[in-house]
């Protein structure tokens, strides 16, 4: 536990990882139980055929997001929350800091009941054995993320091709129980739900983490590792998931794949796909905690931070705050992408694809401009009726980009420059 992991300056090019190591952290990020029920939402509302075309668009778009992101951190070497400093302002990114935070936090103890409930009704042990096992996992599932990148890439090096081979079984499993592909594509939907609806679904499943996944894709060796690993995991891998979850509403009417597995008689593997399934995930998402409470804080300690939010998780976790938690977290998703909007085009319209040095440069308390943008963004995706996380995206860029042009926001861009210089 010597390295830092950069928490409050740019990963170093000796510090730089290759494809493998890249795909794998993000991978296991992606794999996610409440993923598949997101997929077992759609899976009722439509055919297999709809459902297919719902997957491709909605993680393709998700997919595209966060690559912009990824070669954004792999250029500068920073991720979200530093990015943050330089379109918000020294204390104006305390306010990304505080969202993206606490949406991961608030996953922490959703995954820590959620493994501890889960295990009880497995097993059939004494349902006051749950208090002890979220304290147990709320702390025990930190120690990788304790570790940093290296902890997270040894778990998901060993946990993406188990939890990818017990997966496939499952599917297969599937696939000869419901009597095959023409069965499938034979099985009506029981429940409507539009189609830019469903997209929202796809995207809303991943966005809060997607535009937090940048704490990884700094460490990416080039511009095509970050892409393409990040592609690999909310494309492919985000999309294997609401497959999954979609599947198996149509055919056992069981979203989570440890249900599937326990109704198909895998119960061994259903028990390992669970912790695998939490873990890849847990570790990741206290990792994000940490490293936006270290930004909040204008600390590197980062272990220490990372403790801290494992103990809040837990709290949150043994309280049954994680009934009323993820209403809030879905509806926070709306809020986020803006964030992700107002990163991109500061990044590329305003600092032309090069941010100076951290530790070089003097940054104002407050970016109004950002901020301001950021509001209005995230205004119009909360109103929208299309899309909300495209929506907030698409204007956060598109009105940062304008803002920055008019006198005004020059004025105010020049005069950051000269504070900066």
């Amino acid at each position: 536990m010597n390295e830092t992991d950069y928490p409050l300056s740019e990963v170093p090019k000796s510090a730089r990882q290759g494809l493998l190591p890249m795909a794998a952290v993000l991978l296991g990020f992606t794999f996610f139980t409440a993923t598949m029920w997101a997929g077992g939402t759609l899976g009722k509302a439509f055919s297999f055929s709809e459902l297919l075309l719902v997957i491709v668009v909605g993680n393709l778009l998700l997919g595209a997001y966060t690559s912009a992101l990824a070669f954004i951190a792999y250029k500068s070497g920073l991720n979200s929350v530093l990015m943050g400093r330089f379109c918000f302002g020294e204390v104006g990114s305390k306010l990304s800091d505080f969202v993206l935070g606490f949406t991961q936090i608030g996953w922490y103890a959703w995954g820590t009941a959620t493994i501890a409930i889960v295990l009880v009704k497995v097993t059939g042990i004494s349902q006051a054995w749950e208090i002890p096992l979220m304290i147990f996992f709320g702390f025990a599932f930190c120690l990788t993320a304790m570790i940093g990148f290296r902890g997270l890439d040894l778990l998901s090096r060993v946990a993406v091709p188990a939890m990818l081979l017990f997966i496939l079984i499952s599917l297969y499993t599937g696939m000869v129980d419901v009597g095959g592909m023409g069965a499938l594509f034979g099985i009506e939907a029981a429940e409507s739900m539009s189609f830019t609806a469903a997209i929202t679904v796809v995207i809303g499943t991943f966005v809060s983490g997607g535009t937090q996944a940048t704490n990884w894709s700094r460490f990416a060796s080039s511009g095509k590792v970050a892409v393409w690993a990040t592609m690999a995991a909310f494309f492919i891998g985000n999309g294997l998931m609401v497959l999954t979850g979609a599947l198996g509403t149509l055919i056992y009417q069981q979203a989570d794949i440890v249900d599937v597995m326990l109704a198909q008689g895998f119960v061994v593997l259903a028990v390992l796909m669970l912790f695998l399934n939490i873990w890849t995930t847990q570790d990741n998402t206290i990792y994000n905690f940490a490293v936006a409470g270290c930004n909040l804080l204008r600390t590197d300690k980062r272990r220490t931070v990372t403790v801290v939010g494992a103990a809040i998780g837990t709290v949150l976790a043994v309280f049954g705050m994680y009934n009323f938690l993820i209403p809030f977290l879905v509806l926070l998703g709306t809020f986020i992408p803006p964030i992700g909007g107002v990163i991109m085009a500061d990044f590329w319209l305003r600092h032309k694809g090069e941010y100076p040095k951290l530790s070089e440069t003097q940054l104002p308390a407050f970016n109004w401009l950002g901020l301001g943008t950021y509001v209005v963004a995230s205004a119009c995706a909360y109103f929208s009726p299309f899309m909300p996380p495209v929506v907030g995206v698409a204007v956060a860029f598109v009105l940062y980009g304008i803002l920055i042009k008019l006198p005004l926001g020059a004025t105010a861009v020049s005069a950051t420059a000269t504070e900066n210089g």
